[in-house]
């Protein structure tokens, strides 16, 4: 469901998140140090942004059954006022800042909240929304060791490890 806040941001909760770069990684689709991952929209909600001017795409019907999904492409910049991100797991809630974000390109997430702001620009007479990353919540879907482990405190590199016996 997504919900407009104060006229200019919108809240999408229990959203599927693809095509992630969190660590900026220059590829055949990326340029270095750009940020971003691509959120799954619904049919109704993605014509509403598009018609607002957001930039929505579409991925194509892989198989000949399949529907054509619209996306919404989001930027993630710590420039000014860097995003809020936090990663849920059964651990608690873990603070994820510009030195940690790259952990999200592996993680295996469930699904994701998060609050875009809009970006307006124009260009040699185009124009349009840009989507920036406001807030982002990420639950990892951690498997059954993960869950039956998560109350262990964390215990030091060398724990119960001694230094005798080593030349």
């Amino acid at each position: 469901m997504a919900r407009r806040e104060e006229d200019r941001s919108i809240l999408l909760e229990d959203r599927t998140i693809i095509f992630r770069n969190f660590s900026g990684k220059e590829t055949q689709f990326n340029r270095e140090g750009d940020r971003n991952f691509a959120v799954l929209l619904e049919e109704d909600l993605a014509k509403t942004l598009a018609d607002n001017g957001w930039n929505v795409k579409v991925l194509k019907a892989r198989e000949e059954d399949d529907e054509p999904q619209p996306y919404l492409q989001v930027s993630v910049s710590f420039k000014g006022r860097p995003p809020t991100i936090k990663l849920l797991t059964s651990h608690g809630r873990t603070d994820i800042d510009e030195e940690t974000i790259q952990t999200l390109d592996m993680v295996d997430i469930e699904k994701c909240d998060m609050i875009l702001n809009p970006y307006e620009w124009s260009v040699n007479g185009k124009s349009g929304i840009k989507a920036y990353l406001q807030t982002l919540y990420v639950f990892v879907r951690e498997d059954a060791l993960s869950r039956k482990y998560a109350d262990l405190d964390m215990l030091p590199a060398r724990a119960g490890r001694t230094d005798e016996g080593i030349e």
